[in-house]
C-alpha cells in the first residue's frame, strides 16, 4: 500500500498545507462489497485522441485529450479486475437533450447523441447498468441508491471525469449516503493537471479513499481467489 500522501499532489502541496490535513490521516482501503462506478467516460472527452487539451477543445469542447487518453489503459484494466471479481458496475452518462447541465459550460450548439455513448474500450455489458444523469453527481435525481442497496454493496470504487467535477459530486453524494468511497488515482481525470491534483488531495483527506491502480486490483484479485 501506498504512504497516505504518496500521490500525484506531492509537487502542488506545501508543508504547512500537510500539516493543516494531518488529522485527517489513516489507513486507506477497499469497502467489504464494493461496485464499480465509471462516471462519464463517454465519447465527448477522448475526442482529437492523445493531444494536448488545449488543442483537443478546439476540436470538441469538453475534450480532455491526452489526460483521458492516458488515464484509458488503467481503467481497461480496473474494468477488467472488477468483471474478474464479480462486481456490481455502473456507469453513469447524460443524454445530448437533457436540459439540464453538469455545469455552465457554454454549449454552442446541438450535440450529437453518439458522443455520449460509453467509449468503445471501456464499453458496458449485458448485465451492467447505465445511470443517465442530468446534475454532475451521479446520485442526483436517479435511482443509483436504489440499485446500490439491492445489489449488495456497502461501498464504491470510483474512477472517471472530471475529478473537479461529476467525480467529487459522485463521491461527495457516496460519501453522503453512507458507502465508503475510494477513488483510483490513474483511473481519474480532469481538464486541467492542477484542477485534477488539489481536487484529489482534498477528497482523500475528507471523503475518499485515493488508491493507486495496483492497489485496488491486487484487492480485487484477492478477492476472486477467495
Amino acid at each position: 500500500m501506498r504512504a497516505f500522501e504518496d500521490h500525484c499532489w506531492k509537487d502542488i502541496v506545501t508543508d504547512e498545507m500537510l500539516e493543516i490535513y494531518e488529522p485527517y490521516a489513516r489507513q486507506t482501503r477497499v469497502g467489504m462489497n464494493p461496485a464499480l462506478i465509471l462516471v462519464d467516460l463517454y465519447n465527448k472527452v477522448y475526442v482529437g485522441g492523445s493531444i494536448p487539451v488545449k488543442a483537443a477543445n478546439r476540436i470538441q469542447p469538453g475534450s480532455c485529450g491526452e489526460l483521458a487518453w492516458n488515464a484509458l489503459p488503467h481503467t481497461v484494466r480496473l474494468l477488467a479486475a472488477a468483471r474478474r471479481a464479480k462486481l456490481p458496475i455502473i456507469y453513469s452518462s447524460r443524454h445530448a437533450r437533457t436540459r439540464a447541465k453538469a455545469t455552465f459550460r457554454k454549449v454552442s450548439a446541438p450535440e450529437p447523441e453518439e458522443l455520449f455513448h460509453i467509449q468503445e474500450q471501456v464499453a458496458p455489458i449485458e448485465g451492467d447498468f447505465i445511470i443517465y444523469k442530468e446534475r454532475a453527481s451521479a446520485f442526483f435525481g436517479t435511482p443509483l441508491v436504489a440499485h446500490l442497496r439491492l445489489m449488495g454493496a456497502d461501498s464504491l470504487i470510483i474512477c472517471g471525469e472530471a475529478t473537479s467535477g461529476c467525480v467529487r459530486a459522485t463521491v461527495m453524494d457516496g460519501f453522503n449516503y453512507g458507502f465508503h468511497c475510494s477513488v483510483v488515482e490513474e483511473c481519474t481525470f480532469d481538464n486541467t493537471l492542477l484542477c485534477h491534483k488539489i481536487n484529489l488531495f482534498d477528497m482523500h483527506h475528507k471523503y475518499a479513499d485515493v488508491m493507486g491502480i495496483d492497489d485496488v486490483v491486487a484487492h480485487l484479485d484477492g478477492i476472486n481467489q477467495a
